[in-house]
């Protein structure tokens, strides 16, 4: 069941996300709630191991030597 809100902020802020609703196609009422659905939810927080173990696998040789890599990638980013 849905139920009214009202809410008090800044006019400007109000035309700013008028805006944004009409160029994403939703009305002001979806963004609130989607919003709040996000604030509610309970944080699920990601370690860099599980960020880790779904990268791609490098295409690398395993002979390469990634410090001089690095120091390549740099030098022709600065076109040395």
């Amino acid at each position: 069941m849905k139920t009214r809100l009202n809410l008090t902020i800044e006019e400007n802020l109000l035309q700013r996300m008028k805006m944004y609703a009409a160029r994403q196609h939703v009305s002001l009422s979806e963004l609130v709630e989607s919003y709040f659905e996000r604030l509610t939810q309970p944080v699920k927080r990601k370690s860099i191991v599980d960020i880790v173990e779904r990268m791609d696998t490098p295409v690398l040789p395993p002979e390469t030597d990634l410090v001089s890599e690095y120091y390549k990638d740099i030098e022709r980013e600065h076109g040395l």
